[in-house]
């Protein structure tokens, strides 16, 4: 699927320019070993099933099989993101959706049960050549935080992979094996050169994906209460008592930062620190259950 404006129905007009060196290295890696893997995991945050999802990945991973990976489906609003399942589906995805967090394995065994049904015509392949059969070679790839980390311990059963709330947490590509059928390459996650989608690159700041050194914390803040106003006002409501916002956004900082304490010596508003809280507020989950994309 190509970023068109049909998804959020917002068009940017500044492209944020920035790409780290180790991205780079990533995807020419990824071209390198690209022909040793026979399954492509691409994993998505299932509360920015759009944002979230790599713009360039038919570049980078050509025609190979693949299964869409909705992590984090229990923090996401499940009616607004089985949209984007119905969606993804219907343009011919593999889709899974798993919760990372819950004792429940049924969406790591549907991950692999689908995985061992397209290893079932690889080796079906292989044999046709004179070849022997093999374990399958999977490459899992996904934005920053995106919960790859967390869904390879899951899928191995112990800590395999390190897990942090940081983007760029995973440096390199490394092999990891499942079991006796699977062995998986973790790989960084990898954005693309140029974020021209303003409203995707603030989600992705949102939620983590991107470090808040590239945007503006106030910026990012903002962006939040006016997501959250058009789309679960009665959440934003019910965590700082605001019913709506003014125009500069004074009055509603002045409100959180008195209902959450962020003042400085004489009662004065403390605005970086009322940033702050707003941001680290949707990244912990203290809104609810929230999926920024919608499909128009």
């Amino acid at each position: 699927m190509s970023k068109t404006d049909n998804v959020n129905g917002y068009e940017g007009k500044k492209t944020i320019n920035w790409y780290p060196g180790h991205m780079a290295k990533t995807k020419r890696e990824i071209a390198e070993k690209l022909n040793l893997i026979d399954v492509v995991y691409e994993v998505i945050d299932a509360r920015m099933p759009y944002s979230s999802k790599i713009v360039d990945i038919e570049d980078l991973i050509k025609d190979k099989p693949r299964i869409l990976v909705m992590t984090k489906f229990d923090l996401c609003d499940e009616d607004e993101t089985q949209k984007f399942v119905k969606y993804y589906e219907e343009q011919g995805y593999k889709v899974v959706t798993v919760d990372l967090m819950s004792n429940n394995n049924n969406g790591v065994k549907k991950i692999i049960d689908a995985t061992n049904e397209l290893m079932v015509e690889v080796n079906k392949k292989r044999a046709e050549k004179g070849m022997m059969p093999r374990a399958g070679r999977v490459l899992i790839v996904g934005i920053p935080n995106a919960g790859k980390s967390t869904l390879i311990n899951r899928l191995v059963g112990r800590k395999a992979a390190g897990v942090g709330n940081t983007p760029g947490f995973t440096k390199s590509l490394s092999w990891i094996r499942i079991n006796k059928d699977l062995e998986l390459l973790d790989s960084p996650g990898i954005l693309w050169p140029k974020l021209e989608d303003q409203e995707a690159a603030h989600v992705l700041a949102s939620l983590s994906s991107i470090k808040e050194e590239i945007l503006n914390i106030d910026d990012i803040a903002i962006f939040i209460l006016k997501k959250m106003y058009e789309l679960y006002p009665e959440k934003l409501e019910e965590r700082y008592g605001i019913t709506e916002l003014d125009e500069d956004f004074i009055e509603t900082y002045d409100m959180i930062a008195s209902k959450r304490g962020a003042l400085s010596r004489g009662g004065v508003a403390d605005y970086e620190k009322v940033s702050g809280i707003i941001v680290k507020d949707l990244k912990n989950g203290y809104f609810g259950k929230i999926t920024l994309d919608r499909l128009k």
